[in-house]
């Protein structure tokens, strides 16, 4: 069985991801980057049964998206206070852990068939987009299940001017 472990800055909330991630989405929208402090976030989708806490009991925080009015689920730990994976009223089979939380952060592949962009209207403008992988100008699909139009481009694209 695959093992990959992670867990917060403090050490008291310890996890196990199961399994691979099914895809892996980086996140440009204002959401994220308030999140993570960062430019965008990393997220593994894990099947929410390939995703266990081996020690400790992390917090939640909810919040309403605004993009399909529904709620998300911030689980982090109450001590150190890291983020360390979402799940969603939307999406309730999954959860997306936040990728720099893992022991090893590089384990799971980045490829074009299972991982896209998402929120490019939304990103800094100095990010660079790699070439081939599926791009979308907000999520990938709208709120009510229909897939947006996607872009891949030929070569790395910077966003900005």
């Amino acid at each position: 069985m695959m093992k990959n472990e992670g867990g917060c800055l403090c050490g008291r909330i310890r996890y196990a991801a199961l399994a691979a991630p099914g895809r892996v989405t980086f996140c440009h929208c204002r959401f994220c980057q308030k999140a993570t402090g960062s430019a965008y976030m990393v997220e593994p989708i894990f099947g929410k049964e390939d995703l266990v806490v081996l020690s400790g009991a992390p917090k939640t925080f909810d919040r309403v998206s605004e993009g399909s009015g529904k709620l998300v689920h911030i689980h982090f730990c109450g001590d150190c206070g890291t983020k360390l994976w979402l799940s969603f009223e939307r999406f309730p089979d999954v959860v997306g852990v936040y990728a720099g939380t893992f022991d090893d952060p590089c384990w799971f592949p980045i490829a074009p068939a299972s991982s896209k962009h998402i929120f490019l209207e939304a990103a800094r403008s100095d990010v660079v987009i790699p070439a081939g992988l599926p791009t979308f100008a907000e999520h990938a699909t709208t709120a009510d299940g229909v897939a947006q139009e996607v872009t891949v481009f030929d070569e790395h694209r910077k966003i900005g001017p």
